[in-house]
């Protein structure tokens, strides 16, 4: 249900499953975690994730399978689903959701997890567990506020009101939209980000990502540390040779 081909220097990882609108079930899941446990490992630079079909990359997850169950056996659910999208988050690569069009609660939810958001202008994206009597459970409550503010998150939480793909650029809710090809986008983004060092990168993001996590003295704290890393790293004095040389750098991610 999600096919994984290689495009370039970067895994797209598609969610097959249109006659549903890419509705995540819980195998679903399971696979994604197997995928990005493999694509960790093969060397690539970056994943892409969008949905198959045209219509959707995600409506959300698949509302039967939640269903006639025991609070207890959702809850489990939820912090399964929780699990998952937090390997997005934690995979030492960048990720991006190329958002093709509907992107509705576990589907948003899988896009906020992601390093950067590419969204097709026409695309729908919203939270609409509300209007369904439940909310959201794979990290909304918990991303949302963190990346446009408690205001809008909770505009968005609390009606289950959807928006179009330029008014979430304009609350920084995605990062780039465009009236093309999500895909092509989101690899031209990854092959503008991933042209840096890997390990600086993923230093970049750590040190971007206590910020929500930590005071203000601790954040500085733990970007000195980083940054002390990072200027041990031989891609470091390769950076400042380039720059020196007025050359492009050879970074080799080391």
């Amino acid at each position: 249900m999600i096919e994984h081909t290689r495009r370039g220097d970067c895994a797209l990882l598609t969610l097959n499953r249109p006659q549903r609108l890419n509705a995540l079930t819980f195998q679903m899941l399971e696979q994604l975690r197997s995928l990005l446990e493999e694509v960790a490992q093969s060397g690539v630079r970056a994943v892409v994730v969008t949905g198959a079909g045209g219509r959707a990359f995600c409506a959300g997850a698949d509302i039967d399978e939640y269903r006639e169950r025991p609070p207890i056996e959702n809850r489990r659910a939820m912090q399964r689903g929780q699990a998952v999208f937090q390997m997005v988050e934690d995979l030492p690569l960048v990720t991006i959701a190329a958002i093709n069009g509907y992107a509705l609660g576990g589907g948003l939810e899988l896009a906020l997890a992601c390093t950067f958001r590419v969204a097709h202008r026409q695309a729908r994206l919203g939270c609409p567990e509300i209007k369904l009597g439940v909310i959201p459970g794979y990290g909304a409550t918990q991303r949302l506020p963190r990346l446009i503010g408690p205001a809008r998150a909770r505009q968005l939480i609390l009606t289950g009101c959807m928006i179009d793909g330029a008014r979430a650029e304009a609350i920084g809710l995605v990062d780039q939209v465009t009236d093309g090809d999500v895909v092509e986008a989101a690899l031209a983004l990854a092959a503008e980000v991933t042209c840096h060092s890997l390990p600086v990168l993923a230093l970049a993001r750590e040190a971007i990502r206590r910020a929500d996590q930590v005071p203000f003295p601790d954040g500085l704290a733990a970007e000195a540390e980083l940054g002390a890393i990072a200027y041990a790293l031989e891609d470091s004095a390769e950076g400042i040779a380039a720059f020196k040389e007025r050359r492009p750098p050879r970074f080799k991610d080391r």
